[in-house]
């Protein structure tokens, strides 16, 4: 598999790692949008939302639980934080594996844009 994310989680790509477990990886953005922007990834390859499957949901959940540790690990939980998740190119998903973004350090703007 050619997949950027995946190569990352075999540690064919390096990156700043904060957080794995035996399902996830969180990791730096390489074009952070915001003081704070993280990617939280499942481990398994998922392509999109699209794609999960009824026995990929209880995985899609914990990924709110990293969300809040990551946040409060980087001293944004409080101040706020953004949870993204971009579906297909017309909605910015450049890299075809499944993957949140969490975004804070700043006051984020009004739009999603």
């Amino acid at each position: 598999m050619n997949c950027l994310f995946c190569k990352i989680i075999d540690r064919e790509i390096p990156a700043t790692i904060h957080y794995e477990d035996e399902n996830f990886l969180v990791f730096d953005d390489i074009a952070p949008k915001a003081p704070v922007h993280k990617l939280i990834i499942p481990k398994k390859h998922i392509h999109n939302i699209n794609e999960l499957a009824e026995e990929d949901l209880p995985l899609i959940a914990k990924v709110f639980t990293i969300a809040q540790n990551v946040a409060k690990q980087f001293g944004i939980d409080q101040s706020g934080y953004r949870l993204l998740n971009n579906c297909n190119a017309d909605a910015g998903q450049t890299v075809f594996h499944l993957h949140f973004h969490l975004l804070g350090g700043q006051k984020l703007s009004d739009t999603l844009g």
